[in-house]
């Protein structure tokens, strides 16, 4: 991950989509490469999935665990102009996914998001983050452990054209910050359990990729390892 510390431009704009709640720049300012992706891969932009109730919301499901809340940090391979020539390609986008639970304290780090919650309930309404960010900020402080699998995006068109890299260790948020997300509405109705639901994995392969430790004993050549969690495809 290359740029992820550095402030997100401004003007940031967050807008509620009628599906979610997106974050974005109109500048380059990240990208992420390694890992089995071919190339380099710029971040598009920010979203998140929630349910109506804390026990659901996240679209994967990891060990029969459903999360709180699922983020997903969209990045586009550099070798396609938009992401609309990417999606005709499976080596096109790169998510990778992050997951929160609910606890006692607020998740400080999305403070700013969650404040702009309040000027962007009505679908369609969009507003300026008044505060700086990062995106490494939103994310948690060890990303040495994720699962990685070719996949397809999870909304219309659900193009077969994305690699996902999933961090499987919930970072946390308060009850309160998940209902400010809850409070969106989409057309007439709130805006509550926008996830897919699971789908079989299929003949898919899931790699992991172990720990620096684990390396170390069995030796550097295999860092990724087949696998076969049971979470979306």
């Amino acid at each position: 991950m290359v740029g992820f510390h550095n402030l997100i431009p401004h003007p940031i704009w967050i807008t509620n989509n009628g599906h979610s709640v997106e974050i974005k720049s109109g500048k380059k300012y990240a990208k992420v490469f390694g890992a089995l992706l071919k190339g380099e891969y710029e971040v598009e932009g920010v979203h998140f999935h929630w349910g109506r109730n804390n026990d659901r919301g996240s679209e994967h499901v990891i060990n029969d665990m459903r999360f709180t809340m699922e983020m997903h940090v969209v990045t586009r391979n550099s070798r396609y102009a938009t992401m609309n020539d990417a999606l005709n390609h499976t080596d096109g986008l790169a998510v990778l996914a992050f997951f929160f639970d609910v606890r006692e304290r607020d998740n400080h780090a999305l403070r700013p998001v969650v404040r702009e919650m309040r000027l962007i309930r009505p679908e369609g309404s969009r507003t300026t983050m008044s505060h700086s960010l990062t995106l490494a900020s939103l994310l948690p402080t060890d990303t040495d452990l994720f699962y990685t699998y070719r996949g397809s995006l999870t909304t219309p068109p659900c193009s077969e054209a994305v690699t996902w890299i999933l961090f499987p260790d919930p970072m946390p948020i308060s009850y309160s910050q998940v209902q400010r997300f809850r409070e969106l509405r989409s057309e007439d109705e709130v805006l509550v359990d926008n996830y897919r639901h699971l789908q079989d994995i299929g003949r898919r392969k899931v790699f992991v990729r172990r720990s620096p430790q684990e390396i170390d004993d069995e030796g550097p050549e295999a860092p990724f390892s087949y696998s076969s969690p049971d979470f979306w495809e």
